[in-house]
C-alpha cells in the first residue's frame, strides 16, 4: 500500500520548500514541489525607473545577489540595446565568477554533505588514518594528524556537552549512510575547513563590489568602480592584488579538497549515478562577455533534448531570438489566476490566487517555465554537459580529472551517462567551481592588461526613448539559467517578470502535466525508511534549491505579518 510522505520545510536551502512522495514497494512512485510563500517582487518593480530595478531584485535573496543584480542590469541594457565598456565587463566577471565560486563551496559542505556524511561515526575515526587518506588524494595542507585530532576533539567535546551544536538532527546511522569512519573524520574536517575557504571569494566580491551580500557597484551601462592605479579611494592597484591573492586561494581549495571530495563520496556512492536523473532536457546560456556587445563568451549555453548530446543546439549571445522565443510559464498549477495558457514572460502576469494543496490541480507558489513546450534542467549539470557537447576545452579537461579521481577511487570505469544522476550534479557542480576559478583569474588578466593600455572607462550613461521598449538579460547562475524580462514604457517599468533557476527546477507540472525536475527526479528513488526520508532530501538538495528566488510573499493589505521584539 503507497504510503504518503510530506517533507516541510525542506532543510539546508533558503526558502520555503515543500516535497510530498507517495512510496510503494520501497520506491516513490509520485511526487509533488510545492513552494510555500508568494513572490511578488514583480508588482513592487510597476512604474518604477528601469535603472532602480537591479537594486530592488537583488533583494529576492540573501544567497542569490550579485546574480539578479547582473542579470537585471543586462535585461534593460537589451531594452536600450546598449554597448558596456570592457573593464565594466571584466568587472561584473570576477564578481560573478567569485560569487559562484562561495555558492559552490558552501552548497556542498553546508548545504548537502551531511546527507551524505555521518558526523556521529566520524567520532570512531582514526586522525592517522583520516590524514593518511586525505594526503594520499591531494597534497591540502590541511589533511595533517594534527588538524584531524584537532577536528576529532572538537566533536568529541560537542557530543560530551549532550548537543552536536550545528550538527544536530541528522539522520545519523542511517542504512543509507555507508562511508567509513576515517572518511568521515576527514569530510568533517574539510567541513569546517571550508568555512573558511568561501571567505576568500567573498572578499573578492567585497572588494569589487563594495559589500556583500548584495553588491552596490552595478549600473545600467557598467559599473561604478572608477579605476586609477594609484589612488586608494578608488579600484586601486593594491585591491586589484588582493583580488589575485584570493584566487590562489581559492584554487588550492576547489582542485585539492572540493574536487577530491566530490571524487571520494561520488566513488563510494556509486549506485547513486543511477538515481535521481528526472528531466534530461538541459539548458544553459552563455556568460562571461568579452566583447562590449556580448557577442563574444568565455562559456557556452544551449539546449539538449533527452540527454543526447548530438542534439546540442547553442545559444550564442545576449539577445539571441533561439532563447527570447523559448520561454514561457504556465500557471495551471500554481496559486496564480491563470487560465490563458502559458504565457511568455513579456506578457507574464503574478497575480496570486490560493486553493488549499490539490494534489491534481494547484499546489505551488512557484511558476512552470517550459523550453519550447518542455520542461528543463537548469543549473551546473546543464552548462556542463553544453559544454562538452560544445566541445568546450577548459569543461572536458576538468571533467576528465574529476572522472579520472573517481576512477581511481572505485577502480571502474564511469561513462558520461553516469552524469544523469544525484551524483552528476554534485560532480558537475565540482567541474563549475574550477571553471569559475580559471574564470576569475582570466579576467583578472583580461582587466588588467586594458587597464595597460591606457582604458580607465567603466559605464556608458543610458538613454530612454519614449515608447516601449522590450528587452531580457540572462545570465548563468550557480543554480543555472537566470532571465530577467522587461516592458519599459516611456522610461518607467511596465512589466518586470524573472524566471529564475530554482523556478525551472522546482516548477509544479505544466500545462502539458508533465512533472518539473525535482519532481521527475524523485521518481524511482530507494526509500530505506519511509519516517526518515535520507533519500528525497540528497536528490533534491543535489539541485541546490533556493526557493527565496522563486518565490517572496507579500502582505497586499499591509497587516503587520510578524513582531519581533528584542529583549
Amino acid at each position: 500500500m503507497a504510503k504518503r510522505i510530506t517533507i516541510d520545510p525542506i532543510t539546508r536551502i533558503e526558502g520555503h520548500l515543500r516535497i510530498d512522495c507517495e512510496v510503494d514497494g520501497g520506491k516513490v512512485t509520485k511526487a509533488w514541489s510545492s513552494g510555500q510563500m508568494w513572490r511578488g517582487v514583480e508588482q513592487i518593480l510597476l512604474g518604477r525607473d528601469p535603472r532602480d530595478a537591479w537594486a530592488i531584485t537583488q533583494r529576492f535573496c540573501g544567497v542569490c545577489t550579485t546574480v539578479h543584480a547582473i542579470c537585471s542590469v543586462r535585461a534593460v541594457e537589451n531594452a536600450l540595446n546598449m554597448e558596456i565598456p570592457l573593464n565594466a565587463q571584466y568587472i561584473r566577471n570576477m564578481i560573478i565568477s567569485a560569487h559562484a565560486i562561495h555558492d559552490e563551496i558552501v552548497h556542498f559542505y553546508h548545504l548537502s554533505a551531511l546527507d551524505w556524511v555521518d558526523v556521529v561515526s566520524a567520532l570512531k575515526g582514526d586522525p592517522a588514518g583520516a590524514a593518511a587518506l586525505g594526503q594520499s588524494l591531494s597534497s591540502w595542507s590541511g589533511n595533517s594528524k594534527q588538524e584531524m585530532a584537532k577536528v576529532k576533539d572538537k566533536l568529541t567535546t560537542f557530543v560530551s556537552g549532550g548537543q552536536l551544536g550545528i550538527f544536530t538532527n541528522g539522520y545519523w546511522g542511517h542504512p543509507a549512510m555507508k562511508l567509513p569512519p576515517d572518511v568521515n573524520l576527514m569530510a568533517v574536517a574539510h567541513y569546517l575547513q571550508a568555512l573558511e575557504a568561501q571567505r576568500h571569494a567573498n572578499k573578492i566580491v567585497t572588494i569589487l563590489g563594495s559589500k556583500s551580500p548584495h553588491i552596490q557597484n552595478v549600473a545600467v551601462g557598467g559599473v561604478s568602480n572608477p579605476i586609477a592605479l594609484d589612488s586608494q579611494s578608488v579600484l586601486s592597484i593594491e585591491r586589484l592584488l588582493a583580488v589575485k591573492e584570493h584566487i590562489a586561494a581559492l584554487r588550492d581549495f576547489v582542485e585539492n579538497v572540493y574536487m577530491v571530495d566530490v571524487a571520494a563520496i561520488g566513488a563510494m556512492y556509486a549506485d547513486w549515478t543511477a538515481i535521481g536523473a528526472g528531466v534530461t532536457n538541459y539548458l544553459a546560456v552563455p556568460d562571461m562577455p568579452l566583447d562590449t556587445k556580448g557577442t563574444q563568451f568565455d562559456t557556452v549555453g544551449g539546449y539538449i533534448a533527452g540527454g543526447n548530446l548530438s542534439s546540442y543546439k547553442p545559444i550564442k549571445g545576449f539577445g539571441d531570438p533561439y532563447f527570447r522565443d523559448g520561454v514561457e510559464e504556465s500557471v495551471k498549477h500554481s496559486w496564480y489566476k491563470g487560465g490563458k495558457g502559458a504565457l511568455h514572460p513579456y506578457k507574464g502576469e503574478t497575480l496570486p490566487e490560493y486553493t488549499d494543496f490539490q494534489d491534481n490541480g494547484k499546489y505551488s507558489w512557484v511558476k512552470s517555465p517550459t523550453f519550447y513546450g518542455k520542461p528543463a534542467q537548469v543549473g551546473p549539470l546543464a552548462r556542463v554537459l553544453c559544454g562538452v557537447a560544445a566541445k568546450h576545452e577548459p569543461t572536458t579537461q576538468h571533467l576528465n580529472r574529476l572522472v579520472g579521481m573517481v576512477e581511481g577511487v572505485a577502480k571502474t570505469k564511469l561513462p558520461l551517462t553516469a552524469l544523469h544522476s544525484t551524483i552528476g550534479r554534485h560532480a558537475a557542480r565540482s567541474v563549475s567551481a574550477a571553471l569559475n576559478v580559471d574564470a576569475v583569474d582570466r579576467q583578472w588578466t583580461l582587466l588588467m592588461e586594458n587597464l595597460a593600455k591606457g582604458d580607465t572607462a567603466t559605464f556608458n550613461q543610458p538613454v530612454f526613448p519614449k515608447g516601449e521598449q522590450q528587452g531580457f538579460g540572462f545570465h548563468e547562475a550557480p543554480r543555472g539559467v537566470l532571465s530577467h524580462w522587461v516592458v519599459i514604457d516611456d522610461g518607467k517599468i511596465k512589466n518586470y517578470q524573472a524566471v529564475v533557476p530554482s523556478t525551472w527546477n522546482a516548477g509544479p507540472r505544466n500545462e502539458n502535466d508533465a512533472m518539473g525536475p525535482y519532481e521527475a527526479s524523485l521518481v524511482g528513488t530507494p526509500i530505506a525508511d519511509p519516517e526518515k526520508p535520507l533519500e528525497v532530501l540528497r536528490t533534491v538538495h543535489s539541485f541546490d534549491p533556493c526557493i527565496a528566488c522563486a518565490i517572496h510573499v507579500l502582505d497586499t493589505d499591509q497587516q503587520e505579518v510578524v513582531k519581533v521584539k528584542a529583549m
